[in-house]
């Protein structure tokens, strides 16, 4: 049987990248999906692209502003009243910075907080009463492998990420009482959008670092949440499962 088969699943920046690649296999391991996107024009062409590849896909597309609280939980609520219930957050929405603190915009700064930080408050703070009056459930948050060593620049991404590891650790200690279990995947260089436009000779020169000899898939981060979603992780909870081949830094 399909690891998620009958579960619900909320995910969060789920219109591309490793976020677009989470919700396509919590479709094939059988959950019902709502992908939020930034815009709804984005959203509905990630749904039709899904529909695309497979009509019975019970998946559907919402734009909520993820931080903004009241937007998000009227997003859940409609979650809910679409499918039931909500057993699977992934709290993937995210941007990075790369600016020298010296040319760093505090706006920009403020910004990636709002993003990375508010929205995996936010929308934990509106589904965990759901999750607990059904009895439980699971989020998992997007960290980063910077989140553990820093990076030389954009400081405001390897902060934020800091931060989201410790709302994991944190809620996982108040909401194990309500069955509900919170983990954050750190991924690694992952074979996105913006890595896709690096030139090759960059690309190989960044795999060269790397123990595994190469860059991850977004795919290959999916499976980690798949795996934390599903039942097979049902005594896991605080953990940071870090999905970069052993990158060194």
């Amino acid at each position: 049987m399909a690891l998620l088969q009958g579960k619900v699943a909320v995910v969060t920046g789920g219109t591309r990248g490793i976020g677009l690649a989470i919700v396509k296999a919590f479709l094939k391991e059988g959950a019902s999906v709502a992908l939020f996107g930034s815009r709804p024009e984005t959203a509905e062409k990630a749904v039709a692209a899904l529909k695309a590849e497979n009509a019975d896909y019970p998946v559907i597309g919402l734009s909520p502003d993820v931080t903004d609280y009241a937007s998000v939980e009227k997003a859940m609520a409609e979650v809910k009243e679409k499918f039931g219930r909500i057993d699977i957050l992934a709290n993937n929405a995210g941007i990075s910075a790369r600016e020298p603190i010296y040319e760093y915009d505090p706006a920009a700064f403020q910004k990636i907080i709002d993003l990375n930080v508010n929205a995996v408050f936010y929308c934990t703070k509106a589904v965990a009463p759901i999750m607990k009056a059904q009895g439980g459930g699971s989020v998992i948050n997007t960290s980063s492998m910077v989140s553990l060593y820093g990076q030389p620049s954009g400081c405001g991404y390897p902060a934020s990420k800091f931060a989201v590891n410790g709302l994991t650790k944190s809620l996982a200690r108040e909401l194990g009482k309500d069955n509900i279990r919170v983990n954050a995947v750190l991924p690694g260089v992952t074979r996105t959008d913006m890595v896709a436009a690096l030139p090759e000779a960059m690309v190989a020169r960044i795999a060269a670092t790397i123990p595994l000899g190469r860059v991850g898939e977004p795919e290959e981060v999916a499976n980690a949440f798949v795996f934390l979603a599903s039942d097979m992780a049902s005594y896991v909870t605080g953990a940071l499962l870090s999905v970069d081949g052993a990158t060194e830094v």
